[in-house]
């Protein structure tokens, strides 16, 4: 009889203790496939707007120049594409590690005020306020991706 009890415990305990370490490998693999996703997001993120800073100097510098209104039209068509391209990035980054949303936001923020400079010092100013910003989100990238 006491070997049949050992048994049936025994059984249990190991399957308990099979299931416990299952459920440890799928938070692991849920936590990896996060972390994933959110490097990939950030590396988009900060691509876009790269991309998004640059179309907005380009265009402010056209205005500031007295460019032709075609050349000022052309370059906020291209400022609008790449304004949309920020938007899923900013998105999932802030989703997917809730620290980071604040500095994605500054971030976005700043790239998207080059737009109303006043002047060519104004422009550079805005310029590098938001490049500031952006290796101010890479750098609370690195400390949230840290642990």
């Amino acid at each position: 009889m006491w070997s049949a009890v050992v048994a049936v415990a025994g059984t249990l305990l190991g399957s308990a203790l099979t299931g416990l370490l299952q459920i440890r490998r799928e938070r692991a693999a849920r936590a990896e496939r996060r972390e994933e996703a959110l490097r990939l997001a950030l590396g988009d993120l900060v691509a876009a707007l790269g991309d998004h800073r640059r179309a907005l100097w380009h265009r402010a510098d056209l205005v500031l120049s007295g460019a032709s209104e075609d050349a000022v039209e052309a370059a906020r068509a291209a400022s609008h594409a790449t304004r949309s391209a920020v938007t899923a990035p900013l998105v999932a980054v802030s989703v997917l590690e809730p620290s980071l949303a604040a500095p994605a936001r500054t971030a976005a923020l700043a790239a998207f005020g080059i737009r109303d400079a006043a002047d060519h010092d104004d422009l550079a100013a805005r310029r590098e306020r938001a490049i500031t910003a952006t290796d101010e989100l890479i750098a609370a990238a690195g400390r949230a991706m840290a642990w």
